[in-house]
């Protein structure tokens, strides 16, 4: 086995976990270029390759595996930085995107303004043509209204283009041929046909999600372009996969097809590194968070699964692809503290990104950050933050937070701090509930798994707004998203809208199409290099009870791929229902909306874990002490500071304390201890339930 590499791209810091064939680990972080995002990749392979003694040519040839997860598509939607793009779309539905499905994101909120649209009005162009919903055609394809179309798009140096047409999904005839005449006239253009993408109905979803894809084509084609070539230059022929928001990892060439999936991919891989940190201790759930520089992110995984949604959004636009559900919110190291007109202290969802940074960086912020005020809070030693690499100026972050807070609120410098790390923390406890309460789950019954590098510093602060119990938090927590793309396996979904009563679909037709689909999965997968043997199916439907608007997605056993069962689908579904609303109604019809299946391709069986490497001897670090924020008495407070390289399983540590880990701090608040598990990791728990607790947990 050779080298394998995980590496997250993020907005502030880019994280690499390097696996070498003795399982040896090291961990690496490099500044991100958000300016050139390929660059950082590079940059921090190169000093990898330098802390071996290696030329990067040389360190690369004993490379195989490198997955690599980036945030460039998000950031690139999320600031407008994408290609000038068209729709051509059915005649009479050209206001398909500002009029939405028909409903008010926000009914009672007047003020309320239209997002800004990826592809302007005039580039939004009428096609003629029409098929019924049940793939009848009504009105031929007017082959000359897409070739004026493409005359204003070359006009208007379009560079890519969606297409998606009423009813496309019952038949994809008239977006074929449309594809066609435009990839004849505009060979170099970027295009999506929405029924290719997404087979389903509702015209808004599904128009919107093809416009997301060709929004993020060009980027994220040209992002692997570049990436490609660098690798290229210094000779890596060596596998590159790249995370998907599904959860699953894909080649370059699959994702440039479907590039939407790269739209909140960056943290798709956190629910199952968190399976990894769990499983020692018997529980197969987790809630996982991942506070990082720019932003927090929280998931949830139950039953070994992480939970999917297939009605996401990003910056208010429908994303109808099956992705891992993920909470974001603009709250992380970076987020920027201010006070507003009415007097008010906020935090983010603004941040001060990379560059310049929090204050404390010395790279030319000025603005009081999170960051700053666990630097002031004493949870961050300037002098140890990130191994020392990034030497922090204390005085920097005192005066930034008396600038922007303290001084306009009229209170000290700590109370400042203090309320920006109280503020931020409520902020993600928001987040954390959302995701579980509205999938009628208690957030109390998940252990939470804590990522990031600003992760650990506030997580007792978030378990204690929720009355979570127990926290754990790896020793290599800073790179958890990198190491769960190393455990990710192959993932390529599929869709077929079927608009019936359940139970009068036909079981043999139920059969066809998702062979169908099967076959599809199996020809990908096979041209990715994945063998026969490690493919897999996971069919499911999505079920309402007649007259509903929103529908569940249920997933059933794969021995329905050959026999299914009606009868156990509709059981399932009330189950379902009633977990998620309260009540079922077993006598009311049940509508089947859409057909889906997923084709798995397990990954090699030599499983990454995190267990975490501890120091050993007799020369361990002396325990020191030093002043921290107590929200519990809310004053500064002497505290242990530990070393957590060198604990060991079984170690234990009172709060209120502080574990220093060199890419991360740990905090341990006054109500909780932690101890160290066998795996190395963290466990931090509520010291008024330590014997039932401590019981539960596999400490040796």
């Amino acid at each position: 086995m050779s080298i394998r590499i995980g590496i997250d791209v993020g907005g502030t810091f880019t994280d690499f976990l390097v696996i070498y064939p003795d399982g040896q680990r090291r961990i690496h972080k490099t500044s991100s270029v958000p300016s050139d995002p390929p660059l950082a990749v590079y940059n921090g392979l190169q000093e990898i390759a330098a802390l071996d003694d290696k030329s990067l040519k040389d360190f690369l040839t004993g490379v195989e595996l490198i997955v690599h997860g980036t945030t460039v598509t998000t950031n690139a939607l999320l600031t407008r930085r994408g290609p000038k793009m068209a729709l051509l779309g059915t005649e009479g539905f050209r206001d398909v995107l500002p009029m939405r499905n028909g409903t008010r994101e926000e009914p009672y909120d007047n003020r309320l303004e239209q997002p800004e649209s990826l592809v302007p009005r005039h580039l939004r162009l009428p096609v003629r043509g029409r098929f019924d919903y049940k793939g009848d055609e009504v009105t031929p394809l007017s082959e000359q209204d897409v070739r004026d179309a493409v005359g204003i798009m070359q006009e208007q140096d379009v560079k890519s283009v969606a297409i998606s047409f009423m009813h496309s999904h019952a038949s994809a005839e008239h977006e074929n041929r449309a594809a066609e005449i435009v990839a004849e006239l505009m060979p170099a253009a970027y295009i999506t046909k929405s029924s290719e993408l997404l087979g389903q109905a509702r015209y808004y979803e599904r128009t919107s999600t093809a416009v997301l894809n060709s929004y993020a084509g060009p980027i994220i084609s040209g992002y692997l372009t570049k990436l490609l070539q660098l690798l290229s230059e210094v000779e890596f022929d060596g596998v590159l996969l790249m995370m998907q928001s599904n959860g699953g990892v894909a080649t370059p060439e699959q994702l440039a097809k479907r590039a939407a999936l790269s739209l909140l991919s960056g943290p798709a891989s956190g629910p199952t590194a968190g399976l990894l940190v769990t499983a020692t201790h018997g529980w197969d759930s987790c809630i996982t968070v991942d506070m990082g520089g720019t932003s927090f992110d929280a998931a949830v995984v139950k039953n070994n699964k992480p939970l999917v949604m297939t009605d996401g959004e990003i910056d208010r636009w429908s994303l109808a692809l099956p992705a891992v559900d993920i909470h974001t919110i603009g709250a992380g190291g970076g987020s920027i503290a201010s006070v507003d007109e009415g007097g008010l202290l906020r935090v983010g969802p603004q941040s001060a990104g990379a560059v310049p940074g929090p204050a404390c960086y010395r790279r030319g912020g000025v603005h009081a950050t999170t960051t700053d005020a666990d630097v002031v809070l004493g949870y961050i030693d300037p002098d140890t933050f990130l191994h020392g690499q990034i030497g922090l100026d204390r005085e920097a972050s005192y005066q930034a937070i008396k600038t922007d807070v303290a001084d306009p609120l009229g209170i000290s410098v700590v109370e400042a701090a203090a309320g920006i790390y109280e503020i931020v923390n409520v902020t993600m406890a928001t987040g954390v509930r959302d995701i579980t309460v509205r999938r009628g789950l208690d957030p109390r019954d998940f252990p939470i798994v804590v990522a990031g590098g600003a992760g650990p510093v506030h997580a007792a602060a978030i378990a204690r707004e929720l009355d979570i119990p127990v926290l754990i938090t790896p020793r290599d927590s800073s790179i958890f998203c990198a190491a769960g793309m190393l455990v990710c396996d192959f993932k390529h979904d599929y869709v077929q809208s079927a608009n019936q009563r359940l139970h009068s679909l036909s079981a043999d037709s139920l059969v066809s199409i998702w062979k169908e689909m099967a076959d599809q999965g199996r020809n990908t997968l096979l041209t990715e290099g994945v063998a026969e043997a490690d493919i897999s199916f996971i069919p499911a439907l999505d079920l309402r009870y007649k007259g509903q608007w929103y529908e569940l997605n249920i997933e059933v056993d794969a021995v329905n791929l050959e026999a299914p069962n009606l009868d156990d689908f509709a059981e399932a579904f009330h189950r379902e229902h009633e977990v998620l609303f309260g009540y079922n109604n077993l006598e009311m019809p049940i509508d089947l909306l859409n057909i889906r299946l997923s084709a798995i391709g397990r990954t090699p069986n030599d499983r990454v874990t995190l267990t975490g490497t501890m120091a050993a001897g007799d020369d361990r670090p002396k325990k020191t002490r030093r002043d921290i924020w107590s929200p519990l008495q809310r004053r500064m407070v002497e505290a242990d500071v530990h070393q957590g390289a060198a604990m060991g399983p079984g170690e234990e540590v009172e709060g209120p304390a502080i574990i220093e880990l060199g890419t991360t701090t740990i905090v341990v608040l006054d109500e909780y201890n932690a101890v160290v598990d066998r795996n190395g990791s963290f466990v931090m728990y509520l010291t008024d339930q330590k014997e039932t607790l401590k019981a539960r947990l596999s400490l040796a």
